[in-house]
């Protein structure tokens, strides 16, 4: 991709064959095609419903609902000195936003295959520029937790600055598992009909609906070998503030489980790569 500066134009080549040196290189070069396959992306999502942006908003709102009224109402599960519906949606935030890229990074490559069989271009593009779908549901869902802490008068503590942060984890552990998942359908069309059940299993053995306090201690460890675990007690404990505390070893053990998700996801991507425009 080479950039040509006119008095007039601006033109964006696409040229055919990089070298393997170049890739990393490529991906900046590239930029361009990130952004317009992430608006596009972004447009076709909220332009095509009939409801829109507030379908981003009702989805996560009903299933704190019930999430609520369920270990909050009827189990009578502790909430660590915070409204119930605040302590779900703290955890339902990240956990939509994990799921949501899941969804979009499986498909992304089959749903771009005109495009990836006719030009080159790097193709961790695809997959990365469809994570921003899932990160503008999280935006927008924000506004739910905004409202329930005004409807609360719960005021965040200064941990609320570290929440950056966590995002940041959040992002990392999408892309790992959602790169091994655009890779994986390619390959494997049955993959399409595999995730959306490995997401309502997570969703399950993962803490969105209740604290991961109430597991046991001899437990605790081993269920922080979900990497969500630590992201989700990453985020309650940013905006939850008070008495909600960070289980240290076993936030660490989901941080590493994380990164070793992202480096093996782009290492099988990469390895995959050069197959894909063969086999889509």
């Amino acid at each position: 991709m080479n950039d040509q500066q006119s008095p007039k134009t601006r033109e964006l080549v696409i040229e055919a064959g990089r070298t393997e040196k170049q890739y990393w290189k490529d991906l900046w070069r590239y930029r361009e095609l990130f952004y317009f396959l992430a608006w596009r992306d972004i447009l076709v999502r909220y332009k095509q419903t009939a409801i829109g942006i507030a379908w981003a908003l009702i989805r996560p709102f009903l299933t704190m609902v019930v999430f609520t009224v369920v270990f909050g109402n009827i189990a009578k599960l502790p909430s660590q000195g915070v409204p119930y519906p605040i302590l779900v949606f703290a955890g339902m935030l990240p956990w939509q936003f994990f799921s949501n890229a899941l969804g979009e990074c499986s498909n992304s490559l089959i749903g771009n295959a005109n495009l990836i069989s006719k030009v080159y271009f790097p193709r961790l593009i695809v997959p990365t520029s469809a994570i921003i779908v899932s990160f503008v549901d999280f935006m927008i869902s924000g506004m739910i937790l905004l409202g329930l802490m005004a409807w609360y008068n719960f005021v965040p503590s200064i941990r609320i600055l570290t929440l950056p942060l966590f995002i940041l984890i959040a992002s990392a552990a999408s892309m790992g598992v959602g790169l091994w998942l655009a890779a994986l359908t390619v390959k494997y069309r049955d993959f399409r009909f595999v995730v959306p059940f490995i997401i309502q299993f997570g969703l399950y053995i993962s803490p969105v609906g209740f604290s991961s306090s109430i597991v046991p201690e001899q437990w605790r460890l081993l269920y922080s070998l979900n990497p969500m675990v630590g992201v989700i007690d990453g985020f309650r404990w940013a905006i939850l503030g008070g008495d909600s505390n960070l289980y240290l070893p076993g936030f660490f053990l989901s941080l590493s489980l994380v990164f070793i998700f992202l480096w093996s996801g782009i290492w099988y991507f990469r390895k995959t790569e050069k197959t894909f425009a063969d086999v889509i």
